[in-house]
């Protein structure tokens, strides 16, 4: 496949990306072949979880590691926030020593030799950051003095930037590390504003490119506070995962005055799913039953799942009547029997993977049987989805994973 390509400095209505996605899928014929039948993407990404939490333990922050499958790790990686870091990286390679050698057992390193967390962080090209809250961003803080290699970009909404600049590289928090101008080569970082709620891919590295969408998060004394969600793409092959920062439920925002911004991402994402993205990472920090007053712009399983309906319905929506998509493979068909739905979104979500994220862990396990809140989580979520007959595979994203997609 070929990535999806817009001119210079025009920005294409979601009815002519829609378009675009629908005219890909056909000229693959997928739209003519069962989910049985069609054979999956060649794999695309390279992902390492450094981080899957959502505090307070701070060795297990929001931290992802990026790369194209068929390149090498030193060769240049896109780091997802940037909540734990060296630090928590060095450890998990002491448990994982092969994570980032590639899959027929060879390093990906000259001599053969494992690469270090350090190795790995001063690879780093850029830091994709969805907001500037300390879980996303204290590696970021704690680490910038020590990076080498390339400057290094940080890329962000301009709001998220100021906030970051502000906040932290002010000179007096911590020593002013990040300037805005290229021209500027004794500052670690460069400030790399992205435009959000546009259509528009803009690159993010040689081999990457995002499309940003703001989110709710929401508010406070300053008023509401915003995250984002990045459509990431591969361009050569328009192979795509969808990554979301903190979220706060459409429902409950509009209720607080907010206005819904969570379906625009539903129905960017819809068409193309699963054939060009089979993937998203989206938070669910606390489990079933918490008051919305106590969510701080963040989902529960239940909020999770009504989200994941909202991308069922677009799904129905963008795709035409009797497609492949209506019927499922033989391992969600097995399932559906035991499944009475009667909403039109019955198994709408076949193919597409949900990486939980974000759990908190503050004391809220399960105590009783040791299990760590992620998993409740997790399984509230599955249980909740199979209930509405989505079709949909629920996983935990944890740290040290290596994920491909």
């Amino acid at each position: 496949m070929t990535g999806t390509t817009t001119t210079s400095g025009i920005n294409p209505s979601p009815g002519t990306n829609t378009a675009i996605i629908a005219d890909r899928v056909a000229d693959l014929g997928l739209n003519d072949v069962s989910d049985d039948e069609c054979p999956s993407p060649m794999t695309a990404f390279d992902i390492v979880v450094v981080g899957a939490g959502g505090g307070p333990d701070e060795s297990n922050l929001s931290a992802y590691l990026l790369k194209s499958h068929t390149a090498r790790w030193e060769d240049g990686v896109l780091a997802l926030e940037a909540g734990s870091g060296q630090g928590t990286l060095a450890r998990i390679l002491k448990e994982k020593p092969d994570l980032f050698r590639d899959p027929d057992g060879e390093s990906d390193q000259v001599k053969n030799q494992a690469l270090t967390a350090s190795d790995i962080y001063n690879s780093i090209q850029g830091f994709l950051i969805t907001h500037a809250h300390m879980d996303h961003i204290m590696s970021l803080v704690i680490s910038a003095g020590s990076l080498s290699g390339c400057r290094k970009r940080i890329y962000a909404v301009k709001q998220t930037l100021k906030d970051i600049e502000s906040s932290v590289f002010n000179d007096r928090a911590w020593p002013n590390l990040a300037s805005w101008r290229e021209d500027d080569a004794s500052y670690k970082f460069l400030y790399s504003p992205l435009t959000p709620n546009t259509t528009t891919y803009e690159p993010v590295s040689s081999e990457f490119s995002v499309a940003t969408f703001p989110l709710n998060h929401g508010s406070n004394d300053l008023g509401p506070y915003e995250s984002v969600a990045y459509f990431v793409r591969q361009d050569a092959s328009g192979q795509e995962f969808l990554f979301f920062g903190d979220v706060e439920p459409d429902s409950v925002a509009s209720l607080n005055g907010g206005k819904p911004q969570t379906l625009a991402v539903w129905q960017f994402a819809a068409p193309k799913i699963p054939h060009m993205l089979s993937t998203i990472f989206i938070e669910c920090s606390y489990p079933s039953g918490r008051a919305d007053s106590l969510l701080f712009g963040h989902l529960t399983p239940e909020y999770l799942v009504e989200e994941l309906v909202a991308l069922a319905a677009e799904v129905r929506k963008s795709k035409p009547a009797g497609h492949s998509s209506d019927r499922p493979n033989k391992h969600v068909r097995k399932r559906q029997k035991r499944l009475a739905s009667s909403t039109g979104i019955t198994n709408a979500l076949a193919g597409l993977t949900v990486y939980v994220t974000h759990c908190k862990d503050a004391g809220l396990g399960d105590e009783s049987s040791g299990r760590p809140m992620r998993e409740v989580i997790v399984e509230q979520v599955r249980s909740l989805a199979e209930a509405k007959g989505l079709g949909v595979t629920i996983k935990a994203a944890e740290q040290g994973m290596h994920i491909q997609i």
